[in-house]
């Protein structure tokens, strides 16, 4: 494998050798799953719940005798949007298997065969639209149907799975139960990064998921791990990276995977080649990244109500702030009023611009939180 121009990757799952740590965590999701469990894989975004599922699908045990779908449900609205995404994923995630196992998928999912061509070739084309689905409940019958006969087990992970939580139908949790407790040639990932809600779904015996997964919570990187991967990355190349620099950064964010990532991507690019990545270099790297997503942040501003704004901006200020309607915090970031702050908070909350657990509330972004404090 030709090495990487950056090993610090921000998006997407290269191989292994470009992924930090996670050992244990691996190892326990792939027995959770090759031993015939459902699993809940819970924590805050931007830790790396996409990345660990695709290691672990990447693995020789999963990759050499299983059928692997992951899809992101994060942008669905409803269960017709989850179908429809789910059938694209398995077309894609079926295509270097080659045609014949395409037209399995193609034979069982009548409602949607006018969406799936092939080419003289025999590649396939996915070319349905959203609108094709007639019958929503009937197409995920279907896929079920197809997921039970499968020529392999099967896993299907399904990112950001609180959205189902949202939808717009009533009884999708009961529905999806239904399926999946009759399908025995599927295994399933229900990974997600509102705990609340997560928990919930699975932990409230009035739940339809109640007690039908096993649960694992995904927390932080050891620090110790990540200075050894940014070392070694680092002498790979040639360079250095001098005592403290990770320490630092993982400091500064909390640990939080992509956060780390990104800030090392970025020391990387700046460090010459045959040269040493000093502390000093940490506020460059960081305005670079800053400076890179200002008129994102800027146009999220403008386009935030006035309440919002002043009241993400407060937060900002405050990092982790509590009690947020109460008298004292309106008046020392001079709020208008408790109520005001109220309505403000929930629209913050439902565009995601902030997070609340345990009583604290903070910027979800956190270089957009840095962002506003030194320019606001």
């Amino acid at each position: 494998m030709k090495p990487l121009r950056n090993p610090f990757i921000t998006s997407g799952y290269e191989s292994a050798e470009y992924f930090c740590d996670r050992e244990q965590e691996s190892e326990n999701l792939i027995r959770e799953v090759t031993n015939g469990n459902n699993l809940a894989l819970i924590s805050t975004r931007r830790m790396g719940k996409t990345g660990l599922i695709q290691h672990c699908f990447n693995n020789p045990e999963i990759k050499g005798n299983y059928y692997t779908f992951f899809v992101d449900i994060y942008a669905t609205k409803s269960l017709r949007d989850l179908v429809f995404s789910l059938s694209r994923v398995i077309v894609d995630g079926l295509k270097p298997f080659g045609k014949k196992a395409i037209e399995s998928f193609w034979n069982s999912v009548k409602s949607l065969q006018g969406g799936i061509t092939f080419d003289p070739a025999g590649n396939p084309s996915f070319n349905l639209q959203l609108g094709d689905i007639r019958s929503t409940e009937a197409t995920l019958d279907e896929i079920f149907r197809y997921l039970e006969k499968a020529s392999r087990p099967v896993i299907v992970a399904i990112d950001e799975f609180q959205q189902v939580a949202y939808y717009t139908e009533k009884n999708v949790e009961a529905l999806l139960r239904t399926h999946i407790q009759h399908c025995r040639n599927a295994r399933f990932i229900f990974a997600g990064s509102q705990r609340h809600v997560m928990g919930n779904m699975f932990a409230n015996a009035s739940r339809p998921f109640y007690q039908s997964v096993s649960m694992m919570y995904l927390e932080c990187i050891g620090l110790s791990e990540y200075e050894n991967f940014a070392r070694r990355h680092f002498e790979n190349s040639g360079r250095k990276i001098e005592q403290g620099v990770v320490a630092d950064i993982y400091d500064r964010f909390d640990g939080v995977t992509w956060y780390v990532q990104k800030m090392l991507n970025m020391l990387y690019g700046i460090t010459p080649e045959r040269g040493e990545c000093r502390a000093e270099m940490i506020p460059e790297a960081l305005g670079n990244i800053l400076d890179s997503y200002k008129y994102t942040y800027q146009e999220i501003l403008f386009r935030l109500p006035e309440r919002q704004k002043e009241l993400l901006i407060a937060i900002s200020k405050e990092g982790a702030a509590r009690a947020v309607t109460s008298g004292e915090f309106v008046q020392k970031y001079s709020l208008p009023s408790p109520s005001s702050v109220q309505a403000a908070l929930k629209g913050l909350l439902e565009k995601d611009f902030v997070t609340h657990e345990q009583g604290v509330y903070r910027i979800y972004d956190k270089f957009f939180g840095i962002w506003l404090n030194k320019n606001y």
